[in-house]
């Protein structure tokens, strides 16, 4: 029998997790220990990416990777408006200007023929934050030929560790393996593939962007000799960049480790849910997502398309079925209107929003 209520999203804490934490709790280190390496050293490994940075949460990976890519007061940085804000928000925190490039209508993923057309209208573009929505990896291969070599490409794969894209080579690209990205960003919040309550991950290119990212993590404070403009000993250690407070806690990196061990299981799971959904919903009008055979989905959301999208949400509440309509477009929010963003701008985004809701990733189907 289903136990109601239903939640949109809830994680899986198995015993393995309690005790990766509670061995952390009867340690030394509470937070900065051993296990935020071993994290780092995992994650790179699962990404196939050359470094990774773990920090306090996905919004604090965006900030530190679009400062350790060099953007700066005044820049412009291309991202999308269908995603959580933060995916913009770390553009402004640089003081860089946001450009919207609207989205492919059958995928909800960053459309590639408006992007050269922003590229040719905005040719001094620092770079591009793709969103990998809902699951889906974003092509960054097309996205660099775009682009070209002398602009950075910052992947935003909070929806899609585990996920794919093939190129033109047929290898599988991994999301945040940056074969053609400069970095890419995860996320460990609840509702995510690996959910640790928070944390988050800045996979890098080239160790450059990784030393400047470990260096801005804790106030921009380092001890490593080979970086000190002066050396006292041991103790010394020298503020050489404003930075933050972004550290994870080994609390948060045991558990994040611990649920990266079963990922390939997790993702298979929601996999094994979407071709349901797929299977069981293929009659109801609605309008089920693309899967294209070029992209490995990861299936962070299952998001259907209806005209009567608020109608349903409210009766599957009514059954205490709880579900989400994911995302208002960025540009929309009252503060980036008074920024001079307008309604009607990003139409390919609005009609989106208007015609969609997403079912959420739960285990009653299993009988």
């Amino acid at each position: 029998m289903v136990k109601l209520p239903i939640p949109y999203s809830t994680q899986e804490i198995t015993s393995a997790d309690i005790s990766a934490v509670t061995k952390i709790l009867k340690s030394t280190f509470l937070t900065q220990g051993p296990a935020i390496s071993a994290l780092e050293k995992s994650f790179a490994t699962y990404t196939d990416s050359n470094h990774c940075v773990a920090v306090a949460n996905g919004t604090a990976a965006l900030h530190l990777g679009i400062l350790s890519l060099g953007v700066a007061a005044g820049q412009k940085v291309i991202t999308s408006p269908l995603t959580f804000a933060a995916s913009a928000n770390c553009i402004l925190y640089a003081g860089a200007q946001v450009i919207f490039c609207d989205i492919d209508e059958e995928t909800g993923l960053m459309n590639l023929d408006i992007l050269q057309e922003l590229i040719d209208l905005h040719p001094d573009c620092k770079g591009v934050i793709p969103v990998n929505y809902a699951g889906m990896s974003t092509n960054t291969e097309k996205i660099r030929k775009i682009i070209g070599k002398n602009k950075f490409i910052l992947e935003d794969a909070c929806h899609s560790p585990g996920g794919y894209f093939i190129d033109s080579e047929g290898d599988k690209v991994k999301s945040g393996s940056n074969k053609y990205a400069d970095a890419a960003i995860f996320s460990f919040h609840a509702v995510k593939h690996i959910a640790a309550g928070e944390g988050g991950v800045l996979t890098c290119k080239n160790k450059k962007i990784a030393v400047q990212a470990l260096k801005l993590r804790s106030h921009g404070i380092t001890k490593n000799s080979h970086e000190l403009i002066e050396n006292h000993g041991g103790w010394y250690y020298e503020m050489q960049a404003l930075g933050y407070n972004y550290r994870l806690t080994d609390i948060q990196a045991a558990l994040a480790l611990s649920q990266l061990q079963r990922a390939d299981q997790m993702l298979a799971r929601r996999k094994l849910l979407a071709e349901r959904y797929l299977h069981d919903l293929v009659n109801l009008p609605l309008k089920l997502p693309v899967i294209s055979e070029e992209i490995g989905h990861a299936y962070h959301l299952f998001v259907i398309r209806l005209a009567q999208r608020t109608e349903l949400y409210d009766y599957l509440k009514k059954q205490q079925i709880l579900c989400q309509i994911h995302y208002i477009p960025v540009h929309l929010h009252p503060y980036y209107q008074s920024l001079g963003f307008k309604k009607g701008q990003f139409p390919k985004a609005e009609f989106f929003l208007r015609n969609m809701y997403k079912y959420p990733f739960i285990s009653f189907y299993d009988g």
